[in-house]
């Protein structure tokens, strides 16, 4: 099982930014052009931006509407979301589940560990690809 946070990106192809925001200035933004820069194919996910396209991409409104595979899930939302945001993510067999840094939720991630999914929690994507 791969548990550091490098190897893990190096076996993901396809990345879902939950959270996403279309502010320039937002880590979230800033976070999936990184990840659109080094080739991964990422899909934003946010109600509010519904069908509206951020940095190209057709944001949707939960991870069950994407209709391609979804390899990681990455989470910017508070912690008292992220344990639904699992239960999507395994609803759609996702095989990462992953918050960002200060988002750690224990049980969210027993819930995904217990159904499969590699759990990395309070990293960040961008951070951990530039070192």
């Amino acid at each position: 099982m791969l548990n550091n946070p490098v190897d893990i990106l190096k076996n993901v192809n396809s990345i879902a930014i939950v959270g996403i925001s279309s502010k320039e200035e937002r880590d979230s933004y800033k976070v999936m052009k990184f990840l659109i820069e080094r080739g991964y194919k990422v899909f934003p996910v946010n109600p509010n931006e519904e069908g509206k396209y951020i940095l190209g991409r057709k944001c949707y409104k939960n991870l069950t509407d994407i209709d391609d595979e979804v390899d990681m899930v990455d989470v910017f939302r508070k912690k008292e979301f992220v344990y639904d945001v699992a239960k999507e993510a395994i609803e759609i067999n996702a095989k990462v589940l992953w918050t960002q840094l200060d988002i750690f939720c224990e049980d969210s991630g027993n819930l995904a560990e217990d159904a499969g999914l590699t759990v990395v929690m309070n990293k960040c994507p961008k951070i951990e690809l530039e070192y």
